[in-house]
């Protein structure tokens, strides 16, 4: 995740690590949110199949999607890059 970005994109993949880019900045959980509400969009789910669960205060996260195959996530993900 890259806080502070000039926009919210997925910026793409780094190995088997998705790189996010986010205008928030990292402070009260306000990135985590834009990353959860950014990946959703990126893969056409509403914001609340996309969650943090670990390193809310990390540069990286682990991100639950609800409702999509981890082969799905990928495909959608991957095509969406920026």
């Amino acid at each position: 995740m890259v806080p502070g970005s000039s926009r919210n994109c997925i910026a793409g993949w780094l190995g088997e690590t998705l790189k996010v880019r986010v205008t928030a900045p990292a402070e009260r959980g306000k990135a985590n949110a834009a990353v959860e509400l950014t990946i959703a969009e990126a893969l056409g789910l509403s914001k609340k199949c996309a969650r943090v669960v670990t390193g809310k205060t990390s540069p990286r996260k682990i991100v639950e999607i609800v409702g999509l195959s981890e082969f799905e996530v990928y495909r959608r993900l991957s095509k969406g890059a920026a």
